[in-house]
């Protein structure tokens, strides 16, 4: 159907990356690092030139985030990681998850693997949002932010009592996706979504109600912890501006970039340029007749994650396999086991509002010439 698509050459962006994780990751950042020469990479990262990089890193996301009541807590492994990390350690007894998607629901049978813990399930069909709720049996609630997998965002915060944690998977919305971030206990991401470096690492604030559950669990359980997995060590050596095993240097270093870019901007300018883009994919796929917005209600709809249908006289994977081959775009299918004919678009913050214009120009002219 495309074999001899040809784009106008003023349509072609800036950058072709426009996928939805990993990220943009600024070329300004790669040269940056690059400078370093032989003074960071491969050093100690328990030396003070990668601690000093740790605590520029804890404290830039304090200013960003305006923490006043959490630590910033690091380690190895995503937020793949953290689901058994948080199960073996932070729920008691029940875990209540709020499922919208494939990676929320991929946190509930986590949870629900561990013998131990019982899970409680609350889950709408794809393309819709939920409200967050509390169950007086249940000691976590476990929230997803934005869902990656449908471009559904979910910013309540459920009041609870002093027995039960919120806890909150932001990865892929936390840095432009606001919600009542201060009344969660544990709130957490990686840092290959908004934050524009690389996967691997866990980012996490946690305030005293969170760690006095974990030090709990710690001292009083007879449950099998793994090492790696040990909240204690977790915190312990994110006080000391360190992780507990060796970092991803490089990425510390990437991530610490993005920090102080966002923090000259200001969370609230962040979030402005990130409603902008929204508004303006979500107005060009209700404008055109062979599009529409996969999230129906306008306040679910991803500030961050933009999922768009299209007509099926389209074949999308035909197309943006095309866009690849032309290094005009890549990273715009659809999350692969939705199985749906649309467009998955990053509204992240180093994808510029120019370049999403010009994106989805090309894309009507594309469409457009084969319909």
């Amino acid at each position: 159907m495309f074999e001899s698509l040809e784009i106008p050459k003023n349509l072609y962006p800036s950058d072709p990356r426009f996928g939805c994780g990993p990220s943009l990751v600024s070329t300004d950042a790669l040269s940056e690092l690059s400078s370093t020469g032989m003074t960071l990479l491969g050093t100690s990262h328990r030396k003070p030139k990668v601690k000093n990089l740790v605590k520029e890193v804890q404290e830039g996301l304090v200013n960003y985030f305006d923490l006043k009541n959490h630590d910033v807590v690091l380690g190895n492994g995503g937020a793949t990681f953290l689901w058994d990390m948080i199960g073996l350690g932070l729920v008691e007894n029940k875990s209540k998850h709020h499922v919208c998607g494939e990676f929320s629901n991929k946190w509930y049978k986590a949870h629900k693997n561990i013998s131990w813990i019982n899970t409680e399930l609350t889950d709408v069909e794809y393309g819709q949002g939920l409200n967050p709720s509390d169950q007086d049996d249940c000691d976590l609630i476990a929230l997803t932010l934005n869902e990656t997998s449908t471009g559904v965002q979910m910013t309540g915060v459920p009041s609870v009592d002093s027995n039960t944690l919120t806890c909150m998977d932001a990865t892929s919305g936390a840095g432009q996706i606001e919600c009542d971030h201060q009344n969660v206990d544990f709130y957490y991401f990686s840092p290959q979504k908004v934050f524009a470096a690389e996967g691997g690492l866990f980012i996490g604030f946690m305030n005293e109600k969170a760690k006095t559950r974990a030090l709990k669990i710690k001292e009083d359980s007879s449950r099998y912890i793994p090492i790696i997995m040990d909240w204690k060590l977790a915190i312990d050596n994110s006080l000391k501006n360190q992780t507990y095993n060796t970092p991803s240097i490089s990425n510390l270093f990437l991530l610490n970039e993005q920090i102080k870019s966002m923090n000259v901007l200001g969370r609230n300018k962040v979030n402005e340029l990130a409603e902008k883009k929204a508004n303006h994919i979500y107005s060009w796929a209700e404008g055109k007749p062979y599009l529409s917005c996969f999230v129906s209600e306008d306040k679910y709809r991803s500030r961050s994650v933009a999922t768009i249908d299209v007509d099926p006289k389209i074949t999308v994977t035909e197309l943006t396999k095309k866009l690849s081959d032309l290094n005009f775009c890549n990273g715009i299918d659809s999350y692969r086991k939705l199985g749906r004919n649309q467009f998955r678009i990053s509204l992240f913050h180093n994808v510029s509002l120019e370049n999403l214009e010009k994106l989805t120009e090309a894309l009507s002219f594309c469409i457009e010439s084969n319909l």
